[in-house]
């Protein structure tokens, strides 16, 4: 028991302090959970799971040589760098073997599914417009956090009450080719954005960048999806 828990510890050590063992383990997880949804033969799962230990196994090994050569080595030796480039070098190896191995596992199975996915994206706007409404507060965050003015759901550049209501107003008229529509939608849309420069919350710049990024996204969604 002392000896399982002295082997869990140094997993968990290296999972805490080595930061190409998390990516490794949150790969793992997400390819295993993959699987679940695709149906693999039990060989092929065999392989998914030889490939991700692989690869665990060999970021141990080189965590445990680096740890070991900076115990012995207090300077900088070249060889002692040529003994860390080698165990890192076995992690990429396997690496690459795992890609290989989901390539062969995964592929033809993913495209089908794609082309599935997107036979029904295509028969659904509301799912075009739903993305196109994620996408477009996900770049409106990137964009502020990028800039560093206001905060992510007031203020700064650009407007994300801006990029919205011409996302929604976007896909009312892709959607709908209702011209009616999309001028009540406008006129809604226009009076948001009057209120934010009357509140002097956005500029009429941060307005405009917004609206802009509302209506680019959502117009090529649609144009990729829908023609």
């Amino acid at each position: 028991m002392d000896s399982f828990n002295n082997a869990v510890k140094g997993i968990m050590h290296v999972i805490k302090t080595e930061r190409n063992m998390k990516i490794h383990m949150f790969s793992a997880a997400a390819v295993l959970v993959l699987s679940l949804f695709f149906k693999i033969t039990r060989v092929e799962f065999i392989l998914v799971c030889v490939s991700i230990s692989l690869v665990i196994l060999c970021e141990l090994f080189n965590t445990a040589v680096e740890m070991l050569v900076d115990i012995i080595v207090d300077v900088y030796h070249p060889k002692a760098g040529i003994i860390k480039d080698v165990a890192a070098g076995a992690v990429l190896v396997s690496a690459l073997l795992s890609l290989v191995v989901a390539y062969f596992v995964f592929f033809d199975k993913v495209s089908m599914e794609m082309e599935t996915g997107l036979k029904r994206i295509k028969q659904s706007p509301m799912h075009i417009t739903i993305i196109a409404l994620v996408m477009t507060l996900l770049l409106v965050l990137a964009v502020k956090a990028f800039l560093g003015k206001g905060t992510p759901f007031h203020g700064g550049m650009p407007s994300g009450h801006s990029a919205v209501a011409f996302s929604i107003t976007t896909a009312i008229y892709l959607w709908s080719g209702n011209i009616n529509i999309t001028i009540l939608s406008m006129a809604i849309t226009l009076l948001l954005l009057h209120s934010r420069l009357e509140a002097k919350i956005h500029t009429l710049w941060e307005l405009f960048a917004g609206a802009v990024l509302g209506f680019l996204v959502t117009l090529a969604l649609y144009k990729i999806f829908c023609g």
